[in-house]
């Protein structure tokens, strides 16, 4: 069975270094992988990135689940859509079906959006997530039945504060059921408060924000992360 070595870092409680994939290709994705045994986590990003969610989302994952035979980082995806109006339950449904261990879904601003994404990640009764997918199981490397009775406990559900309406929301937003991580995107960010983008620092009424969001997630016994050349999931 491949290994979730991100849910591994959270149980342990310590640091989880990752790196983000934006460009795609199987033999990439498994050179990334392979970079270093620190590596708890890959997102492969289909957002802002080269890679299209289908089939480059799942060839990725499928290569980096494979690139190690003792167990590598996890693969997480970033899904296109934004949470702020745009419909992220297909596309999260596409990521989990591939066999992705967890999603990164952005411009979520509301506990009602979080509430939705961690629903698409769980099947009933605890959420709303359909089944059908041949490959999910195969690339955890477990039979169908394995797979329904542990993706629920074992897919990592995240989310991006970006703008002013996520942090005045946070507190709601991390106290949701079922998430784990709030990713904060400091450009982003900035943009929505109407300040320069770090440079390298934030602006101090953007960093006000972030402490902001880290207090919620410490609140709430949640991870966070901020984003960097480096990403790392403290908690």
């Amino acid at each position: 069975m491949s290994t979730h070595a991100l849910q591994s870092a959270f149980k342990a409680n310590k640091t989880a270094f990752g790196v983000w994939l934006t460009a795609g290709g199987v033999f990439h994705a498994r050179t990334v992988a392979q970079a270093s045994p620190h590596l708890s986590w890959i997102v492969i990003d289909c957002e802002h990135g080269l890679i299209p969610l289908v089939p480059g989302a799942a060839e990725s994952i499928a290569a980096i689940h494979g690139a190690t035979p003792n167990g590598g980082p996890s693969a997480v995806v970033r899904i296109p859509a934004t949470g702020v109006s745009a419909s992220t339950s297909w596309q999260i449904k596409y990521a989990l079906d591939a066999g992705a261990r967890g999603v990164l879904v952005p411009m979520v601003s509301t506990a009602e959006k979080a509430r939705e994404v961690v629903s698409d990640c769980r099947f009933p009764p605890a959420g709303r997530r359909g089944f059908g997918s041949p490959f999910a199981h195969g690339n955890w490397g477990v039979s169908v039945p394995e797979y329904l009775a542990t993706a629920n406990d074992n897919i990592s559900v995240m989310v991006q504060i970006e703008n002013q309406e996520g942090v005045e929301n946070v507190e709601h937003i991390a106290a949701v059921d079922g998430l784990d991580v709030l990713f904060i995107g400091p450009y982003d960010l900035s943009i929505s408060l109407g300040y320069p983008t770090p440079n390298p620092d934030p602006h101090p009424a953007v960093e006000q924000a972030i402490q902001k969001v880290l207090q919620a997630a410490y609140g709430a016994g949640k991870k966070w992360y901020v984003e960097a050349a480096i990403f790392s999931i403290k908690g």
